[in-house]
Formats: C-alpha cells, structure tokens, sequence
C-alpha cells in the first residue's frame, strides 16, 4: 500500500508537508462562516406542518376565514392559597389582564372573571389567556418578554403565576449545556488511555471541536433560508462530536500504528488517510445520505433537521480529511521523536499489530473454537433487548414531561390539577358551511363521545360561514387515549353528525397535528428504512466485494438498533428506570427519533462494520485462513473499537443530563446502540458469523465482480478475483 498513491494518500502527504497552509485556510474559511453566522442568524422554531394532514388544513381555514383564531395563545396560570377572589390577588390578576391586552401583538385577551373565565371550583387557581395574532415561533422575543415581565411583576408569596401554552413552550430554548463539556472531559480521558500519550491523544478531540464550530456557523447561516428546530444545535452538537472524534480517532489511530511500526511520519499520514480515511469517508457518506433521506418523510420541519444533521457530519467528516493530516504534519517530528525514545515499547497500544498474547486475539480464537455458542447467545441477548420496540408508541410528550424547573411543566401541573390533564391540549373543531342544525348536532355528538370533559359554544366568523368548537379531553395530550379520540371524532362521531349537507369539518389544534405528524412518520418510516439498507448494502459489496457480508451487516445492524429502540422504549414510554434519566413520567416516543435514530446508527455501525472487516479482509487475502484472519482482525482493531465506541458512549451519555426530553432520548439512544453494537456486535456476533459462513463470506458471482467498481480501504490491492477464489 505504501508505494500505490491512491488521491487521499496524496493529499494526506501534500497536507503533511504544507501544514500551514491547511491551517490557513481553515482559519480564514472559519472567521468568514462566523461572520455570515453572525449576519444571518435568524433563531430557531418549534412548529410543525404536515402538508396534506387534517390538522394542517384545519389551521389554513382558520387563516383565510377566522384570521384572528389562526394564532396561538399563551396560558396565564394563577395558583392563590387563599383563593383567587379576594381583593388584593384579583386586583393584582386584573392590572396583569389589562396591561397585557395593550401588549403589541396580542389580539385578544380572556379574563379568568369574565363570562367565559376559567376558575377552578374551590376557586384557588384560574387562567388568563392571551391570544396572539402570529404563530407560536413567529412572537417576537420582545412580545413574549413584555408579557414575562408582567407576570414576573404579579408574583408574589400569596400568588403563584406561570405561564403555558404553545407560546410560551416557544420561549423556552436550550442549546448545547456543560454536559458537551463533560463528554469531552470523558472521551480525553479514554484517548489517553488508549495511545499512552498526550499528543495523539489530543488531536482527535481538537479536530472534532474545530468541525463542530465550523458547522455551527454553516448551520446558523442556514436559518435565514429554512426553519430550523429549537433542540436541533443540541442535536447537532451530539452528532458533531461523536461522530467527529470518531472519524478522527481511526485515522489517526492508523498513523499511531505506522509510526509505531518504524514508518516514517509522512508515509504514515498517506497510509492512514489512503485506509482509515477512505474508511470514515464511505461510513460518513452512508450518515449524510441517510439524514437528507429524512426529507421523504413530507414533512418539512423533519426534513430540514436532516438538512441541518447532515451539514454537522459533512463538516466533520471534512475536517478529518483535510484538516487533520495537516496536524499529524505538524506534531510528526515530535510523535517520531518518541517512537524512538519508546522503541522498546510493546506495539499493541493505539491500535498497533495484532499481539497473539493479548486478550483480543484470545477472545477471536475462544470464538472461532465455538462459533455456534457465541451466535446464540449473542443474537438471544438482541433480540431480548429489543422485544419493547412490538410496542414502540411514537408521539409527541406534552409539557407534563418537560423539567419541574420550567415554567411551562408548574402551569401544566396546575392546570392538571384544577381542570383535568386535557385542559393542557385542547382540540379545535372547525366546521364550515354547516347550518345551526348540523352545528348542535356537531356539538352534542362531540359531548356525548366517551374521553371527552367538555364541548364550548360554536365560535363563528363575521362572515358565518366559519364555526371553531374547543373541545376539551379527559386524557392528557400525550395519552393514547386521546389520539383515539382524535380517530374517534374523524372517523366516526363527525361523519355521523354530518350525514346531511355539504358541511365541511376538521379536527386540528397543536395535540392533532403531533397525531398527524407521527402517523405521517409511522407510515413512511418502511420507505426510508429501506433506503437507508439499500445505500449501506451497495456501499459494502462495492468495498468488500461480497454478497454475504452486506446481508450480514444490515441484519445485524437492525438487531443492534432494535435493541437501542427497546430500550429506549422501556425507560420512556414504560417508566423503567427514568428516574435515572432525570424524567419524571413516562410518554410517547419522539414521532421523529425512529428516523434520526437510524440513520444515524447506520453510518456510525458502518464505520465499525468497515474498519473491522477491512483488516480481516486485508488479512485473509494474504493468508486465506479464514478463522485465523479473523481472530487476527479482531486483535488488530478490537481495541480501536473498543476506545471510539467508549467515547462516544460517554458523549452520547453526557447529552442524557440537559433538560429536553428529546435530547435525552437522543443521548440514551445511541449510546445504547453503539455500546451494543461495538461490543455484543462487533466482538461477538460478527466473528462468529464470519467463521460459521466460512470462505462464502467473500462470495460474488462473476458478473456482479466485473460490473461493479474498485475501490479498495485495506492494504491489499483489488485483484480481480482474488475474494472469490476460495468458493468457486
């Protein structure tokens, strides 16, 4: 491989020997992003669209013929010992009611002692709400302040107030916290241990930070063009750094081991960039594919977190491969320099040759002794975690799940409390060109449906064609029983009510459009599975060459993110264990975390899958023994995977402390998933697989051999028939 001269060969040297030109260049392109960022930066949204879905077309009636309702509101909640009809709290609640009906932007106020107030029956807590003329995202920061002041100014040790609804769920933002820090205090700690030395040990979290800053100001930029969700920079920066000290870490554990094995610094940088490079290349090339894949789902809002996820990858996937060598050129001296003070040094730390003493060359032997024991019991072992996901529930958690720190999560228990959990999420009925008739049949049809607390008066436009109807449920926004009211309503009660006529009815509001948008995600999720499979198969029979492994590796893949569903499903959505993930009530799935989950997961286990194979390939074209290149694969990068996986575990861990629920679904998601996959995965199943199948492992039939492209990510060259020769 050192004399082949492949193009990220030569560019890993010509980065090596022009160190600072690289840095340059990355500086400047980093200070113009930053002031495009800077420029462009519009903030983020929270809002969801589901083009074609009932609760969409319920919103856009609103907006053409009841303007003023088509806003959203936000819930004033106040909680008074001593009741919220005495003298001094009602005076206080009032003066809040009336400053805020002058606030610019709010249309419409409703005082909890007017006709239509809403006052708890031992009169202790009440709700003022205040209607807005724009959407949740589009209320300007210096509105929603406004009203923030005034309710900080009602506060006091008689009054409690909190603030609720879509509008103030907008206002609470939370981007990246310290626990970014204490990942990356985890993953120094685990570099060291692995390369034994300060310097190598650094240059993958220094490449991963300079990657993740960068994408920060591509994405940033992005929000003057796409509407870009409130918890995707957290997302962002879980990706950014896992996957970016990932990437970094086999290459430059690749160099590691040239330099260890008497190379000189520059062949070792071509070496590494021409293998490992092409390596996270393909792995991160499966990532990207599979995120801008999100956009099939219809749904904008998912899409362009995609977008946005993809940007972060692709930055650090660039870093890696441009930025990096640049780095190895210029601590190369000082890392050849203790090559030589340390020769006597044994080579299996940093990912070195395979040593037959050490206990990854045991372990592949143990299991090339007794394959079948090793199968079953790693897959019984998958398939156990994964049994929660037959009842994987997707949705959207309401404020009940959100932190008791928020004001949003103490206005939802009060409302909770003094009202019922539906009061929480109301639906909106809206109705057009139906008559007064259908109108009371709508109403008492509604009132009578089982789940339902309570039905209000028809609210009609000046024009009379359009009515709105809040409907009030028993159950909690996020319960399954309330999205069966939502069928319920669509499919049955309605439809009855409306035998007659050519009345047209909607059943909307923010509880039905989460309902639309994970039934709109559930029933595309197949389509993008199958892309996702379909992309990481043609990848691994490009690159190895062999019909068997690609089979292989997506079943196993499937398994191993089965098995982080299931978990993900038994603390979330069954309960178990969520005190120790910081969340005080169980809930629906995230409708889009299935999605981001595995395309995610895909690429990063392909990484592995990759990294792997390739060196027991690399081993069996020279020796075409297949249980011994496959322990000594196993020996050889086992400890390399093993460290990237434990970075990533503590990163992934470190994003379970911030307070989003998504994030910590996120966070434990793949940290599950990677552990499972570089350990049960990796070291178990996959080299027992590969010894039960044998010499078919690099079966292809002949045709396909000869259609396909050559790319090569090992230290072998690409004979023609060399794979297959073993089978025919």
């Amino acid at each position: 491989m050192g004399d082949r001269r492949d193009l990220l060969d030569r560019w890993g040297r010509w980065a090596a020997i022009r160190p600072w030109w690289v840095v340059l260049a990355w500086l400047a392109a980093a200070a113009l992003l930053a002031v495009s960022a800077r420029t462009l930066y519009q903030g983020t949204v929270s809002s969801l669209t589901v083009p074609g879905a009932e609760s969409q077309d319920a919103v856009e009636v609103l907006q053409r013929s009841f303007p003023r309702l088509a806003g959203d509101y936000l819930d004033v909640v106040v909680a008074a010992p001593d009741g919220v009809y005495t003298p001094d709290v009602r005076a206080r609640v009032e003066a809040l009611v009336d400053e805020a009906s002058a606030v610019p932007g709010i249309v419409g106020v409703s005082s909890p002692y007017g006709p239509a107030g809403m006052v708890s029956e031992d009169g202790t807590v009440a709700t003022a709400r205040l209607l807005f003329a724009d959407a949740a995202d589009d209320v300007p920061a210096e509105t929603a302040g406004a009203v923030e002041a005034l309710v900080d100014a009602a506060r006091g040790p008689d009054l409690a107030v909190e603030m609720g609804g879509p509008v103030a769920a907008a206002q609470e933002r939370e981007g990246p916290s310290e626990s970014t820090i204490l990942g990356l205090v985890a993953a120094a700690i685990v570099l060291f241990v692995l390369f034994r030395s300060l310097v190598p040990s650094l240059l993958p979290i220094v490449s991963s930070l300079a990657g993740l800053g960068v994408g920060f100001t591509v994405i940033f930029s992005m929000t003057a063009f796409i509407d870009l969700s409130k918890f995707a920079p957290t997302i962002a920066a879980m990706l950014g750094l896992g996957v970016g000290i990932d990437y970094a870490l086999f290459i430059v554990a690749r160099y590691w081991e040239g330099v260890r094995s008497g190379r000189d610094s520059l062949d070792a940088v071509g070496i590494a960039m021409a293998t490992a490079g092409k390596s996270v290349l393909f792995a991160a090339s499966v990532v990207i594919t599979s995120l801008l894949g999100l956009g099939l789902m219809g749904i904008s809002f998912v899409g362009w977190l995609g977008v946005a996820a993809s940007v972060m990858v692709a930055v650090t996937l660039l870093t890696a491969l441009t930025l990096l060598p640049a780095l190895l050129g210029l601590v190369g001296p000082v890392l050849a320099s203790m090559r030589r003070a340390r020769s006597s040094a044994g080579p299996q730390e940093g990912g070195a040759p395979a040593d037959h003493e050490s206990g990854w060359f045991r372990l592949g032997h143990a299991i090339m002794r007794r394959p079948y024991l090793f199968f079953m019991v790693s897959t019984a072992v998958l398939l156990i975690l994964s049994v929660p996901v037959l009842d994987m529930r997707l949705g959207s958690a309401d404020a009940g799940s959100n932190p008791e720190s928020s004001t949003t999560r103490r206005a939802y228990d009060l409302v909770t409390e003094a009202f019922g959990p539906g009061m929480n999420g109301p639906l909106q009925v809206v109705v057009q060109g139906a008559s007064p008739d259908d109108m009371e049949r709508i109403r008492l049809g509604i009132a009578e449906t089982p789940n339902v607390r309570s039905v209000g008066e028809p609210l009609g436009n000046p024009a009379g064609e359009t009515a709105v109807l809040s409907v009030i449920p028993s159950s909690p926004p996020q319960a399954s029983e309330t999205a069966e009211l939502v069928h319920r309503l669509r499919d049955d009660v309605l439809p009855a009510a409306l035998s007659e006529g050519d009345a047209q009815v909607y059943v909307g509001g923010a509880t039905a459009r989460a309902i639309d948008v994970a039934e709109r995600i559930s029933g595309r999720l197949p389509l993008f599975f199958g892309l996702v499979i379909g992309i990481s198969f043609l990848l691994l029979v490009v690159v190895f060459r062999s019909l068997v492994i690609p089979i292989k590796a997506a079943l196993m893949n499937l398994l191993s993110i089965g098995a982080a569903y299931g978990v993900v499903v038994a603390v979330f959505q069954w309960g178990w264990g969520m005190g120790l993930v910081g969340i005080s009530q169980p809930g629906p799935i995230e409708s889009f975390l299935p999605m981001m989950l595995f395309a995610v997961l895909f690429g990063l286990s392909m990484d592995y899958e990759i990294f792997l194979i390739s060196r027991i390939r690399e081993e069996y074209l020279d020796s075409h023994d297949n249980a011994e290149s496959v322990a000594r694969g196993l020996a050889a990068t086992a400890g390399v995977i093993t460290a990237a996986a434990a970075i990533m575990i503590l990163v992934f861990l470190s994003f379970v402390l911030n307070d989003q629920r998504v994030v910590k679904e996120f966070g434990l998601g793949l940290a599950v998933a990677v552990f499972v996959d570089a350990t049960i995965v990796r070291l178990l199943l996959v080299p027992a697989t590969m010894q039960l199948m044998g010499h078919w492992n690099w079966w292809l039939p002949d045709w396909l051999d000869r259609l396909l492209p050559r790319i090569a990510v090992d230290g072998a060259p690409m004979a023609p028939t060399a794979q297959t020769d073993a089978v025919r």
